[in-house]
């Protein structure tokens, strides 16, 4: 009898951690997709930016292709279980915020282009999809954390590996992102 007693909590106590695991799994997945939901959105926003800007920085080619090329690069699909594929994604994620970053610097230099009421709707709906997708980050980012310290805190780390549970990556900004705009550079 007692051994069925033990035997019982045993397994609820395995079901338990097993459920646990998924949720985490699940929420974190989740939480991925709100942030490709809100990249997605600035994707779209981006050729409008550019289209608007092509007309008044004929000498700002580079930085357009550049642009455009980590936005293809962006909407490309990745696999979502696996932690490279995503850190791969988050990390173009990052390039293209820092290039639209750099291109809004310059953007400053254009006073007709500041003056253009299309560019400034547009650089104001891109301001807004970059706010929610901090606040999105800051979601995934939560998630996250819930989900690693489960994968590798035992004893529901055992259960992770026997059902092939893995950390995920964190949203993280790359360096060149973190480092300062230098303005006078971009402007020249």
């Amino acid at each position: 009898m007692t051994a069925l007693i033990i035997i019982g909590i045993t397994g609820l106590i395995g079901y338990l951690l097993y459920a646990g695991l998924i949720k985490k799994r699940n929420g974190a997945l989740e939480a991925l997709s709100g942030i490709d939901v809100q990249l997605k959105m600035r994707s779209d926003l981006i050729p409008n930016i550019l289209a608007i800007a092509k007309k008044y920085m004929e000498h700002e080619n580079e930085m357009l292709t550049k642009v455009t090329e980590l936005r293809g690069r962006a909407d490309a699909p990745y696999d979502k279980t696996n932690a490279a594929a995503v850190s791969e994604h988050l990390g173009i994620a990052s390039q293209l915020a820092s290039q639209m970053g750099k291109l809004q610097v310059t953007m400053e230099a254009y006073p007709t282009l500041k003056a253009d009421v299309q560019m400034s709707e547009a650089q104001r709906s891109y301001n807004e999809v970059e706010s929610r997708i901090s606040a999105a980050r800051r979601a995934y980012n939560a998630n996250v954390t819930a989900l690693n310290n489960a994968v590798q805190i035992f004893p529901s780390s055992a259960i992770a590996k026997a059902i092939h549970i893995q950390a995920m990556p964190f949203f993280a900004t790359d360096e060149a992102s973190k480092a300062p705009v230098n303005a006078a550079e971009l402007l020249g």
